[in-house]
């Protein structure tokens, strides 16, 4: 086995704001990727809500080191956390702190205003590697803003790595991450890169049944199974300049709002926004030359029955297949995780994590911040 792979751990806390996802991998942060275990651990309701407070308190952040009301204590919070997912994977696989090279951490999204250059991850590193006894990179978006990236997508160079593994990507092969916010990873025949963000994936969805029902999210798209696609309140997301502008921008959890409470019945609120899910991608997707002939789903959203349904429906249209990440041989619920430990090595190489086809910015350029415990 080579001595240029590390083994790494990635941690992922979406915009879904859900839980921590814990992914091992063994790779040389380029063509070798080799898998490991994967564990999620659920944030109970009470960290949640916390967590949507977070949303609230940054709001006013003008510069990102800013922490101001509660943000540093649920900041904190946060990290033991994530701590404790760490103590619990290695604990599970029999693995100690001395067989894990490095920790990608993603922290938590709480502000993200690419238009402003301003991208704010709450999440401790120099306190994950003192307890972890770990070292930690983290803070991977923010050197790509100063360049005059997005800060987003940064997976992927991941997605890339793992393509040539693919049967059928000779057509061109597009990953979809659907999480709160959907992104794409687009690679056409001739192995060209191009990624973006694509629209809301789960999170209108969570929204709306969380406040229409009390429930964090629609278990299988179960509730939106019960419904019919309002037309006019599908249009009023799917005719959004997002999808239109010729240049791609990433998102913010709060650029796309829920229907007003009440507006429509809970299962048609439901499947009218599983329908904006699959559309949004599709949508997206029109931007890219070729038009990919296979598109492989991961992400919480693949787990949506309503939303794969129509997907499948508009990319036949289109003349594309679309397939689940299990049915590529893949674990869509681990992918990004994963992706966060393959970045965390690329970063100690000092590869880049993003291009200009993947965020705008002005050149390839490598980032996050190494602690050591």
């Amino acid at each position: 086995m080579s001595a240029d792979l590390k083994t790494a751990i990635g941690l992922m806390s979406g915009t879904s704001m859900d839980g921590i996802d814990v992914a091992l991998l063994r790779t040389d942060g380029e063509r070798v990727v080799e898998r490991g275990p994967f564990l999620g651990i659920s944030y109970d309701a009470a960290f949640r809500t916390r967590l949507k407070r977070a949303l609230e308190e940054a709001k006013p952040i003008r510069d990102r080191r800013e922490r101001p009301g509660a943000l540093a204590e649920i900041e904190r919070e946060l990290t033991l956390r994530h701590v404790s997912a760490v103590r619990e994977f290695l604990d599970t696989h029999g693995l100690s702190p001395a067989n894990i090279d490095v920790i990608g951490f993603h922290g938590q999204t709480v502000l993200h205003r690419p238009d402003d250059g301003l991208t704010v991850q709450i999440g401790d590193g120099p306190l994950l590697a003192r307890e972890t006894g770990i070292a930690i990179v983290y803070d991977m978006r923010a050197r790509d803003m100063e360049k005059g990236g997005q800060g987003a997508p940064l997976v992927p160079a991941y997605h890339a790595a793992l393509s040539a593994g693919i049967a059928g990507a000779g057509e061109g092969v597009c990953f979809v991450n659907i999480g709160g916010i959907s992104n794409l990873t687009a690679i056409a025949p001739d192995g060209t890169i191009r990624a973006y963000d694509s629209g809301p994936g789960n999170t209108l969805i969570d929204q709306w049944v969380e406040t229409e029902a009390g429930i964090p999210y629609d278990q299988g798209g179960r509730i939106a199974s019960e419904g019919s696609v309002i037309q006019s309140l599908a249009r009023r997301y799917l005719d959004h300049a997002f999808f239109r502008a010729p240049t791609r921008r990433s998102l913010d959890r709060n650029d796309f709002s829920p229907p007003v409470s009440g507006e429509v019945e809970l299962a048609d609120g439901a499947r009218t926004l599983a329908h904006v899910a699959a559309g949004a991608i599709i949508l997206s997707a029109g931007h890219l030359e070729p038009f990919p002939g296979l598109f492989v789903i991961c992400g919480g959203g693949r787990l949506n029955s309503v939303i794969m349904q129509d997907l499948k429906s508009l990319a036949v249209a289109k003349g594309a297949r679309v397939i689940s990440a299990e049915e590529a041989g893949f674990d869509g619920d681990s992918m990004e995780a994963e992706a966060w430990a393959y970045l965390a090595v690329r970063s100690l190489k000092g590869l880049p994590l993003t291009f200009p086809a993947t965020t705008g910015v002005q050149e390839p350029v490598t980032g996050g911040v190494l602690v050591l415990p």
